[in-house]
């Protein structure tokens, strides 16, 4: 996997609405808007949601396949691709909402059945940063 540069790592610190994408049981994709936060230290990107959301499905039901969160404005964007997992563990989803909440400045929703997806980022595409 390249590394980031400087104005790519700032534009994964900005809030901004992003897109996560993950396959259906039938194999065509599934695209919502979410927020998601990043770790370079671990490559780890993070998106919470809730265990019934269809995102949240799909990837529990084939833990380990591709999926792509996707960030733009205008003509920047930025796509991390990898595998992804879902966890309620509750240390992990914590640790999703922490970062959450430095990211986007303001605390997530807290739903009672809120898990964590995980996705190992091994592949980054971009456009301008």
């Amino acid at each position: 996997m390249r590394s980031l540069t400087a104005r790519a790592a700032a534009f994964l610190a900005e809030p901004h609405q992003c897109t996560l994408t993950t396959l259906r049981p039938d194999g065509s994709p599934h695209v919502t808007a979410v927020r998601f936060t990043w770790d370079p230290a671990t490559n780890l990107a993070r998106v919470l949601t809730v265990a019934s959301s269809r995102k949240a499905r799909n990837v529990a039901r084939s833990p380990g396949n591709r999926v792509a969160v996707c960030q733009a404005e205008g003509f920047r964007w930025i796509t991390l691709e990898g595998t992804a997992t879902m966890s309620n563990d509750a240390a992990r989803v914590a640790e999703g909402a922490r970062r959450y909440l430095s990211r986007y400045l303001t605390m997530p929703p807290a739903p009672p059945d809120r898990v964590v997806i995980e996705i190992a980022v091994d592949r980054i595409l971009s456009l301008n940063l």
